[in-house]
């Protein structure tokens, strides 16, 4: 699909076969009403086919930043077209988990293409009697574990807090969507690992 002139792109509505039949045998009229077919046939091909273009999976690539715009979808023209398209289908989804252990994994995948694990609750404290003192809250922090997919088979490797680089991961775009998407009462550390943690005992 296109929105921009294609050579030999045949018009499904030619003008002048719509002509009065005064002119269906004049060659002026015919060719240049030909040239605006092949000016008009790509906009009617746009609104044949206008439905798949608000379809992440099938709309032109560079559509989907636009797409992505609609439904506040993480969007990067860097990204392989496949996960742009995934980013943008699943967009509401993740804004429905969006401050949850589950968000914060599924985005980091998603975004990123990282694996992850989230432990911790961030010491948060709740009464059911309205009006009264809640409990003091308890020192607690998030810990967001990241390490490359596709490492799930390597032994763990407990890491420090991350640093620029660390097993070729981009550390600063690890904090910064892990402190976009972190409840702002909350501490998150981040670590970066070069496999999936070990079981905990092993």
């Amino acid at each position: 699909m296109s929105r921009a002139a294609v050579p030999g792109l045949p018009s499904r509505h030619p003008i002048g076969e719509q002509l009065p039949a005064l002119y269906a045998d004049d060659d002026f009229a015919q060719r240049f009403t030909a040239g605006l077919d092949t000016v008009l046939a790509p906009v009617f091909t746009t609104l044949d086919s206008l439905p798949a273009y608000f379809d992440p999976r099938l709309a032109p690539a560079d559509f989907l930043s636009w797409l992505a715009s609609w439904v506040g979808g993480a969007d990067d023209p860097e990204w392989p077209t496949a996960l742009r398209r995934e980013a943008v289908a699943r967009a509401v989804e993740l804004h429905r988990w969006r401050g949850t252990r589950r968000g914060l994994v599924e985005a980091l995948r998603l975004v990123l293409g990282l694996s992850a694990e989230v432990s911790g609750d961030g010491a948060a404290v709740w009464s059911r009697t309205a009006g009264t003192e809640p409990n003091p809250a308890v020192a607690g922090e998030v810990l967001v574990r990241v390490w490359p997919r596709g490492t799930e088979g390597a032994e763990g490797t407990e890491g420090a807090e991350s640093t620029e680089g660390t097993h070729g991961v981009d550390a600063d775009r690890v904090r910064a969507l892990v402190r976009s998407l972190c409840p702002v009462h909350t501490v998150c550390r981040v670590e970066i690992l070069s496999g999936p943690p070990a079981p905990e005992g092993s």
